[in-house]
């Protein structure tokens, strides 16, 4: 089997957010994929295996299964494309816990079809907000399956810079992930976020195309758009173009191999 490492959301190696990619070629238990999630240690492990109808995809952190990734998505689709699993003019079709998704190449970019998902303004977290350091000027959370997702608007792009959370205190509050978020000062970017999900294994994740998902949605109401320019500002930096089109979030981005080996077990 074919195991690569890809940086996603850049162009630049050491950039974005690294994923690995196992190309799956026969089913494996859900332990055993837990299991090389632990070894390779990064965000996500994506589990990747051709079906008669596409690909099932699944994703994994090194503590337990997520329902939806971007990045490793956009990381599986540069592998299908570059290693010639998929022609350059064919669609990534893919069967996951969040239903459909599909990708498809344009030049050295790859678009995303995802769900879009929305917040609701919720009571002010004093926990959250001590654990984060910071004074929240807007809460808003989602009620998911896997836990309450935060997403934290702040008053300027200085404080998402500064946030150093302490990771266990939000681990314990409960929350399955937290997005702390203000407008950009920078005019060629409308907002910047930052991820932080300890209790799911992943202490600040870099580039994260699943809270743009949310991303999209807030700032698209916020600034009557629907095409969109998100910066994380994580120390490794991601751009993300998002369009926000009703039920559905477009997200755009680059990715480039950084290895690729063979698995022996």
């Amino acid at each position: 089997m074919k195991i690569y490492q890809v940086d996603a959301f850049t162009d630049q190696p050491f950039k974005g957010n690294p994923a690995a990619v196992c190309v799956l070629d026969q089913d494996r238990p859900d332990a055993w994929m837990m299991a090389l999630a632990q070894e390779m240690n990064l965000s996500e492990t994506a589990f990747v295996r051709r079906r008669e109808t596409g690909f099932d995809l699944r994703w994994f952190t090194p503590k337990k299964e997520v329902s939806l990734c971007g990045h490793a998505t956009l990381a599986t689709a540069h592998i299908l494309w570059q290693d010639q699993y998929l022609a350059p003019t064919e669609q990534a079709r893919f069967n996951t816990q969040s239903g459909l998704l599909t990708a498809k190449k344009d030049g050295t970019w790859i678009e995303l079809d995802f769900p879009a998902r929305f917040v609701v303004a919720a009571e002010e977290n004093l926990g959250l907000n001590q654990a984060l350091g910071l004074v929240a000027k807007s809460t808003n959370k989602s009620a998911t399956t896997q836990g309450n997702l935060y997403l934290l608007e702040v008053e300027s792009e200085e404080i998402v810079k500064a946030v150093s959370p302490d990771f266990g205190a939000v681990a314990a509050t409960g929350a399955r992930g937290v997005i702390v978020t203000s407008r950009a000062h920078a005019p060629e970017y409308d907002f910047v976020s930052r991820y932080f999900a300890p209790a799911v294994g992943i202490n600040e994740d870099p580039v994260t195309g699943s809270a743009h998902c949310y991303l999209a949605t807030y700032w698209g109401n916020k600034l009557n758009k629907q095409a969109l320019v998100g910066f994380q500002a994580s120390a490794r930096i991601g751009i993300i173009n998002c369009c926000w089109q009703g039920e559905r979030v477009l997200l755009r981005g680059q990715a480039i191999t950084i290895f690729k080996g063979e698995l022996v077990v």
